[in-house]
């Protein structure tokens, strides 16, 4: 094979590679919120969570909560969060993966980001509009 063909070759397969993965792969357990822990679970439920760019000086607020909906678990956004971050103006559910994982997921299910926690915070799994990370607020 020539080297021109197999650059062409490669590049097509980066391409193709690239467009894929333009949306992250859903490749994480769900975890069901009925089976688990219910100190820890309800702890992690209905108090507002901040994302945040790596700065801290954009943040948007939301609540993860129990109640089902399509795609997941319903979420709370909060409404200016769309001028922080676009992407949050699409999210419409939310999903708790293995390891604890956090997926926000738009109304056709797509999963759009994912937050997992390496050690004792929660970080994004991809850049998208500058996100960093999803923190609980302390009660209160």
């Amino acid at each position: 094979m020539s080297r021109r063909l197999r650059l062409s070759s490669l590049a097509m397969a980066l391409a193709a590679g690239l467009s894929a993965g333009g949306a992250l792969a859903d490749d994480l357990k769900p975890l069901d919120l009925d089976t688990l822990d219910k100190a820890e679970v309800e702890d992690f439920l209905g108090r507002p969570w901040e994302i945040r760019n790596e700065a801290g000086d954009k943040r948007c607020r939301v609540v993860l909560k129990r109640e089902p909906v399509i795609g997941g678990s319903e979420i709370e956004v909060d409404p200016g969060c769309a001028k922080v971050f676009p992407i949050m103006d699409e999210i419409a559910a939310w999903r708790l993966k293995e390891g604890w994982a956090i997926d926000l997921v738009d109304a056709v299910r797509q999963m759009r980001l994912r937050f997992e926690v390496p050690d004792v915070t929660y970080v994004a799994v991809q850049d998208i509009d500058g996100i960093f990370t999803i923190e609980q607020l302390p009660k209160e």
